[in-house]
Parts: structure tokens; C-alpha cells; sequence
């Protein structure tokens, strides 16, 4: 009967680690989302700058915000910026997919786990009844 006891009490714990750990997954997916959104809507603004510049006369006066001053920049040049900002951008975009779906799958097997262990302690405690 003690070891029995025992055996349980040590599954809860099991679940109970198991559970913490799906927990911080399911944080860290969030803050993947988050960051996510973040890039998406940084990207978006990029690539309408791309099209401001676009339509640009080659000989058009550009100003780069620094700090509080506008400093004339060349077309070219900044052109060449913004198109270097969306690679950079949707190259974390890519990392960060391949993160989540790491992330999700982590998930999926944690929860697959954590059910496991449910049936494993309900089997043990229908065992218990039964005694």
C-alpha cells in the first residue's frame, strides 16, 4: 500500500515538473508572437518606404531622421539602407518561424507526455480503489 503511495506521489511530481516546463514553452511561444508581430509590422513600414523611394526623380532631396536632426541622404544610398533593413528583417522573420515550430512541437510532445502521466496516475488510483 505504501509503495503504491509512494509511486504516486512521485508521478505527481513528475506531472507537476512536466507541467512547469510546458508552462514556460507556452511563454516563450508567446514571446516568439510577440517579437513576431513586432518584425511583421517593421517590415511592413519598410517596404512601404521602398515604394515612397520608388517613386522618387533621381534627383529628389532625401533626410534620414538622427536623433532630433534630419540629415540629407543620398537617394541611392538610402535606398540601398531600407532594402538591407527588409533582408535583415525577413531573415529574423524566417529564424523566428523556425523557432516556433521547434517551440510548438516541444509542446505537442510536453502535452503528450503530461497525458500520459494523467492516465498513468488514474490507473494507478482506479487500482487503489479497486484494493
Amino acid at each position: 500500500m505504501a509503495s503504491s503511495s509512494n509511486a504516486s506521489r512521485e508521478l505527481q511530481k513528475e506531472l507537476e515538473a512536466k507541467a512547469n516546463d510546458l508552462s514556460k514553452i507556452q511563454k516563450d511561444i508567446s514571446k516568439n508572437h510577440q517579437v513576431r508581430k513586432k518584425y511583421t509590422i517593421q517590415l511592413g513600414e519598410n517596404e512601404l518606404v521602398l515604394k515612397e523611394l520608388d517613386l522618387l526623380n533621381d534627383d529628389a532631396n532625401v533626410y534620414k531622421l538622427i536623433g532630433p536632426v534630419l540629415v540629407k541622404q543620398d537617394l541611392a544610398e538610402a535606398n540601398a539602407n531600407v532594402r538591407k533593413r527588409i533582408e535583415y528583417i525577413s531573415a529574423e522573420l524566417k529564424r523566428l518561424d523556425s523557432t516556433l515550430q521547434d517551440l510548438e512541437e516541444k509542446q505537442n510532445s510536453k502535452k503528450e507526455a503530461i497525458f500520459k502521466l494523467q492516465q498513468r496516475i488514474q490507473s494507478l488510483q482506479a487500482g487503489k480503489a479497486k484494493a
